[in-house]
């Protein structure tokens, strides 16, 4: 690793860490209120945990608001598939509860992934973090999207996310890992900014 690359991945650390602890301060009063309208409106827990591949692999629990029934897991295998890939999609999911629908549409529910990026398991930018069974049949996009921290956000959030097509999601993670730079990174963030607010392509 080269000095440029080496300070850049410091400038990128320290940028994920003051914007995170920025975003836990601005935001702790409404994570209490989000915790109580989860609790109200069904029953479960209010965080989500799921095993996600983190950089070269290793196996780390995102965390998200909890948006869907208890047993949605179960009821997944009913449901019909809108990504021609291995991730499960679908646009009218009747598994999401009335709040989770609200906190999806205003990408709330993403928001406890703070902690991941603080914990130093995910970045602000980067490939979103899957599970290794959803990133079965193409090794090479397998191995170029685990060489770098997942993201909370990324070149697929702003770019592709309206066309439910898998091979956009693989392009758009391989040109972001190819071409990754701070200054990338700050772009993503502030088309991010625009697509939640204008709730472009949510799912």
């Amino acid at each position: 690793m080269n000095l440029k690359i080496k300070i850049e991945a410091c400038l990128k650390r320290i940028l994920d860490i003051v914007s995170c602890l920025l975003l836990l301060i601005i935001f702790l009063p409404l994570f209490f209120i989000i915790a109580i309208l989860i609790k109200i409106d069904s029953k479960g827990p209010v965080f989500f945990l799921q095993k996600r591949c983190g950089r070269n692999g290793k196996v780390f629990n995102m965390y998200k608001f909890r948006t869907m029934v208890k047993d949605a897991e179960a009821l997944k295998k009913r449901l019909k598939n809108e990504m021609d890939g291995p991730m499960f999609k679908m646009r009218n999911d009747p598994r999401i509860t009335e709040v989770g629908r609200i906190l999806r549409k205003c990408s709330l529910d993403e928001l406890p992934q703070v902690l991941n990026v603080l914990k130093g398991e995910m970045s602000l930018v980067g490939p979103r973090p899957l599970a290794d069974e959803e990133m079965e049949g193409d090794e090479y996009w397998k191995r170029i999207r685990l060489s770098v921290k997942p993201g909370m956000t990324g070149l697929w959030q702003i770019m592709g996310r309206t066309s439910g097509k898998f091979d956009d999601w693989v392009t758009y993670d391989i040109e972001y890992v190819q071409k990754r730079s701070l200054c990338m990174d700050m772009k993503i963030l502030f088309l991010t900014l625009f697509a939640v607010f204008s709730h472009e392509g949510v799912y």
